[in-house]
């Protein structure tokens, strides 16, 4: 089996290239990709007419030569959970990779686990080091207390 490493996007309000949180990531994805990895790129055009997250991180990969695939639609956590469950299913992955920020791995890991519906696929992540703004620590925690909410969207709508 195969493994995917899934790099999740990050746009700020005002950003038409990849925000420095992004960047990190995509930098991150590309010091532990290997051969025989699949790496997703996922993120959406935050701006009309603009170029998406994942479409800016594959124009920017500078890591190992593994096939790149894309998920220009996925706006936010739970449709990258999605994108990432449908991916990991197309290539038969035994494991996923989700990286992330270490502030936002929790969340990602759990709803890329209930996406994905399959206990015997290993998925954990991988973060670069950093030191996030108190901003997005308390956005990650009203967030973190509205999982309930996300997982059980994720079950009703059957997506994954």
């Amino acid at each position: 089996m195969s493994r995917l490493v899934a790099v999740l996007g990050y746009s700020g309000r005002r950003h038409h290239d990849l925000h420095d949180i992004c960047v990190e990531r995509l930098e991150h994805a590309e010091q532990i990709a290997a051969d025989g990895d699949t790496v997703l790129l996922s993120g959406w055009a935050r701006h009309a007419h603009g170029t998406g997250e994942a479409e800016l991180m594959r124009s920017a990969w500078k890591g190992a030569d593994v096939p790149l695939v894309s998920d220009a639609d996925a706006r936010n956590t739970r449709e990258n959970a999605v994108g990432v469950a449908k991916a990991a299913r197309r290539i038969e992955a035994g494991e996923v990779v989700v990286v992330t920020s270490r502030w936002h791995a929790f969340r990602a890991r759990t709803l890329v686990r209930a996406a994905l519906r399959r206990p015997d696929v290993e998925v954990r992540s991988e973060s670069p080091p950093e030191r996030p703004p108190a901003v997005l620590l308390a956005r990650e925690l009203v967030c973190i207390a509205g999982l309930p909410i996300q997982l059980a969207r994720l079950r009703r709508s059957g997506a994954g």
